[in-house]
Order: C-alpha cells, then structure tokens, then sequence
C-alpha cells in the first residue's frame, strides 16, 4: 500500500510540474499577463529607511489586490539604474540623484537615466554640522584648517559634504575626515574631531550620544549656502529648520537643508498602477500604516506631495496630483 502511495504521489508531482511548465511557457498568454501583473519595489540595504518604505508601500498596494515585491539594494544609486533599465518597476531614491542621473552627472558616470519618473516626495534628509559649544566656530567657514568628519568615503553624506563645503570654497582647507556617524561621534568626543556632518532624518542617534557627553551647538548651514547660490545650483536641495531642542543643550531652531527621498517609478508602468498606489498611499490608513512602520513618515501629507521634485513627474503620478489640486513644479516639466 505505501509503494502505490508513493507512485501516486509521484504521479500527481510530475502532473503539477508538466502544469507549471506549460503555463511558463512562451506559447501562453496567461503566463504573460501574470508575469505583467508582478511588480517589484527596490529598497535599500536591509534595516536602512529605504527598504522600511519599500515593505510599507508593498504590503499597503498588496491590500488592495497589486502584487508587489520589495526587495533590498545597495540604496539610491543603485535603485536608479535598476528603475531605469526596468529590472526594478518602483524604487526611493534621493531627489539629487535622480537629478544627476537624468543630466549625466552621477560621479563616475556619465550615463543618462531618463525614464526614471517621479510619483512622491516621501521624507527630507537634512544636513546637520555638529561642533563643541565652546570651541569658537560659529558659522560653516570657521572650520577652515579644522578636522572635520564627512561621513564614509563613497556615501551619500560624504558626497552632500563635498558639494556643500566646495561651494563654499573650503573643501580643501579642512581636514576631512571620512568616519560614519558613530564613529565620528566618537572622535568628537575623544577630541579628534571639531566637527562632524550629518546628512539624516533628526534626531539622529549619533548627535544625541554627543550631546549627552559634551555641550554641543548645531551650526546654520542654509544661511552660508545661500550667500553662494548653492540651492540655484542644487535645486534639488530645498530649507528645512531642525526644531529648538531636537538635541539637549540645542535651545533655538537651527536653519538648514536637506535633499528629498522620491518614490519614482520606471516611465512604462502602467499610468493606472502608478495612479492606484498613491491613492492607496494617501488615504488616511496608508498614511496611519505609513507612520507605523516609519517615524519619518509623519511628514508626509498631500501638501507636500511634490516637495523638492526638479525632475520629471510620471503620468499616472501627475494625474493623481492634479486631482488633489496640486501645481507641477516648474523644474519638473
């Protein structure tokens, strides 16, 4: 009896995969649309914020009967040339990257990444200069000839850093120093650093272990920006203020920058995709869902949409906009 148990269970495995091998293959067109209906959502490295809002936006389309896939990446650079050449269909990104890859400027790469389209703006990421209190620098050009933390070499940090401090002329006259922020926290307070830069969503967790060690002060770095036409140069850079005591000691609101993360998509998804999961987005359970699995979400809202968006906006998104009574930005056209 086990042996015909057996046979008949091989029998009905061989019947099943003859199935799946038929419906797989090229002569059907169901197999097509099923292939069609799958869409996949690119984050970042795995606990990062990206890949918390690629999960999020996945799992709200998926409860509307959209079958996204999220996955992690390698973060914005990536997500762009994966959007572009359609191995991705949705993706976050910086609105300064996706900007420099549409006008062939990304370091190191000259290529163009055109049919990257913009549906969100989702959360800002603002620079924040962190010096001691009592150390004498109280503006970005007083760092001239002092050791100075950018972030890690090849990060998004280091890279906002090289365009900020370049336009101010000091790029090279500071001692840089290229530490993650907790490491950089570290040397600050072993006194290895004056200052250190941070390019993240506040409160960030390495200026609030300074903070409890050391008196600090955050420097104002929109005022210096925009003496040198930083933000006519960067569009893509937009004014944030980090609020009077997001970080002990910090008792005034501090004027500073920041670049937007963007939820894009690839320019051949499907108008009517694209319009769906932002309306599935936006309703107040996907902004409630949103906030849940991210603090920095509690930002986000229909006002603010297309803040910071310089590059061009996808149909299905621009259709979705115009209906909550939005203006396409000028630089998005």
């Amino acid at each position: 009896m086990m042996k015909r148990f057996n046979q008949t269970l091989l029998f009905s495995v061989l019947v099943l995969t003859s199935m799946l091998l038929l419906n797989c293959s090229d002569d059907s067109g169901a197999s097509k649309a099923k292939l069609k209906d799958m869409y996949t959502f690119s984050g970042g490295p795995s606990g990062g914020t990206f890949q918390y809002y690629a999960s999020a936006i996945a799992t709200i389309g998926q409860k509307q009967g959209q079958r996204l896939l999220a996955r992690s990446s390698g973060g914005s650079i990536e997500n762009i040339r994966l959007v572009n050449s359609q191995k991705a269909d949705f993706a976050v990104a910086y609105s300064g990257h996706v900007y420099a890859g549409a006008h062939g400027t990304l370091k190191n790469d000259e290529n163009q990444y055109t049919d990257v389209f913009v549906m969100a703006y989702l959360y800002g990421a603002p620079a924040q200069l962190v010096v001691k209190a009592n150390d004498g620098i109280d503006e970005p050009l007083d760092l001239v000839g002092k050791s100075v933390g950018v972030g890690n070499a090849g990060s998004g940090a280091a890279a906002n850093a090289e365009i900020y401090f370049s336009s101010l002329g000091i790029w090279d006259k500071m001692d840089r120093e290229f530490l993650g922020y907790r490491n950089a926290a570290t040397a600050m307070q072993n006194g290895q650093l004056d200052a250190f830069w941070v390019f993240t969503g506040y409160p960030s967790a390495s200026i609030i272990e300074v903070a409890m060690q050391t008196e600090i002060k955050l420097l104002d770095t929109y005022s210096a920006g925009e003496a040198v036409g930083l933000f006519q140069n960067n569009p893509f850079f937009t004014a944030v203020t980090v609020p009077a005591n997001t970080y002990k000691g910090q008792t005034q609101d501090i004027a500073s920058f920041q670049d937007g993360a963007l939820l894009v998509a690839n320019a051949k998804v499907s108008d009517d995709v694209v319009h769906q999961i932002l309306t599935s987005m936006y309703s107040q359970d996907g902004l409630k869902y949103l906030v849940s699995v991210h603090n920095s979400a509690k930002s986000m809202s229909v006002e603010t949409g297309l803040k910071g968006v310089v590059t061009p906006i996808h149909p299905g998104a621009l259709k979705f906009w115009q209906e909550k009574g939005l203006t396409l930005p000028a630089m998005a056209e």
